[in-house]
């Protein structure tokens, strides 16, 4: 396989940017109204995992790499206002796999299996909203049977 100079071409037409982050939020399967007002989402990534050294003795300039095989999501976040009383409903999910479900600006959905990792409030103090920091984990596994289960995207609806 030789090296290739691809040019960059424009996206298709049926391809949309988010413009506005505004407005995301989050959904849990167990909790569809946690208690908690979403201030910024951060949905979860994509990583490949480090690369594999390759390189041998029969290299005579570079190191060589290979990609790994599998990939996984990585966490998101959230970072929310909160209900004190929400506090027992959080001891529930907390580790409790579940389909969760990123509901995006223009009514697209990135639904997972996942869990609620974290609930971590900030401090409280005078002239600040009382805020949260949620880590939610993506396990890519159906609780039901252990099945690896992709993430379904569902496009916006027109």
């Amino acid at each position: 396989m030789a090296l290739t100079t691809t040019a960059r071409t424009d996206p298709t037409s049926t391809a949309t940017m988010i413009e506005n982050g505004f407005s995301t939020k989050i959904a849990f399967e167990d909790v569809p109204a946690l208690a908690i007002w979403e201030k910024s989402v951060q949905p979860p990534g994509i990583d490949g995992g480090n690369k594999i050294d390759v390189t041998t003795m029969f290299n005579a300039t570079v190191r060589t790499y290979a990609p790994q095989a599998l990939s996984e999501m990585t966490d998101s976040s959230v970072t929310a206002g909160y209900d004190p009383a929400v506090l027992p409903t959080i001891l529930t999910l907390v580790n409790e796999v579940q389909t969760v479900t990123i509901h995006l600006p223009n009514t697209a959905t990135w639904d997972f299996f996942g869990y609620l990792k974290s609930f971590v409030p900030a401090a409280l103090t005078n002239g600040t909203h009382p805020e949260a920091a949620c880590t939610i984990v993506s396990t890519n596994r159906d609780p039901a049977d252990g099945a690896e289960t992709d993430p379904d995207y569902t496009a916006p609806s027109p």
